[in-house]
């Protein structure tokens, strides 16, 4: 059994003890898959989420995660309208990556938003920040309240549906503070969010640990500590079956006199 799944269990016992006797309709749903079989045979776990935001602590050998409801169903839908109307996405050279030195299209909507003259690269690309919107900067906010941690810069990544992916990869660009964590908030679909070890890719594994794959609800928070980054990748992966849009905001702390 997985230790998250395990520790996990253990905090939510504690939580039905203290919110005895609360409607169906206070409960959301936490799904932690334990293998990577089809998403009808994942487990579902089921936990409070309430003020102050109750945390899932997320944990396997250096992964340490901490997830939580940050908004309500109806705020969440808000917010996402209002990010509907006021993210502006890059297009042309800006919406493309390069591997292996070509350029392909990047398989979702990006734009990057922060503090003035912040600029971030990764796979050839370098973005500059656009200054924060009202409602992008509420949501940084809002996170800075529930973590007690302070962000510059946000990437914000549209998923149109399932088709609209993101591969493995680790948030380790240089023009990143390597002791911050990383805020995820998404809005929309839900939708897989999959960790990988480093030592468990390419053809020959140097040893064998199991992904730590989870879903990430509407309006919910993960936040990944370090050494998270160093240590495993993730991943969105392609889901055929999700027909509905997905807006993911991520929140980082880019230094300020980075010379990439």
């Amino acid at each position: 059994m997985d230790p998250f799944v395990t520790q996990t269990r253990k905090r939510i016992e504690v939580l039905e003890e203290s919110t005895h006797g609360e409607t169906e309709h206070q409960r959301k749903k936490f799904k932690v898959c334990e293998n990577e079989e089809e998403e009808e045979e994942d487990t579902f776990i089921t936990a409070e989420f309430s003020h102050p935001l109750p945390w899932q602590k997320i944990e396997a050998e250096g992964l340490d995660c901490d997830y939580a409801l940050l908004f309500s169903k109806d705020e969440a839908d808000r917010l996402f309208k209002q990010l509907e109307e006021e993210v502006e996405y890059f297009t042309g050279e800006k919406a493309q990556v390069r591997v292996f030195g070509k350029l392909y299209s990047v398989p979702r909507k990006q734009a990057t938003y922060g503090n003035p003259g912040l600029m971030y690269s990764f796979s050839g690309v370098r973005l500059l920040a656009r200054p924060w919107t009202p409602t992008v900067e509420y949501i940084r906010d809002s996170v800075t309240k529930a973590t007690g941690r302070t962000f510059n810069f946000v990437l914000v990544n549209r998923y149109k549906d399932g088709n609209d992916h993101m591969g493995e990869h680790r948030d380790d660009e240089k023009e990143l503070d390597p002791g911050s964590p990383i805020a995820s908030v998404s809005f929309g679909a839900a939708r897989d969010f999959v960790f990988r070890h480093r030592d468990t890719r390419g053809q020959r594994p140097r040893r064998p640990i199991d992904p730590v794959k989870l879903v990430l609800a509407h309006g919910s928070l993960l936040l990944m500590n370090q050494p998270t980054n160093t240590y495993w990748y993730h991943s969105l992966p392609a889901r055929k079956r999700i027909l509905t849009p997905r807006v993911n905001l991520t929140f980082r702390n880019v230094i300020q006199d980075s010379k990439s």
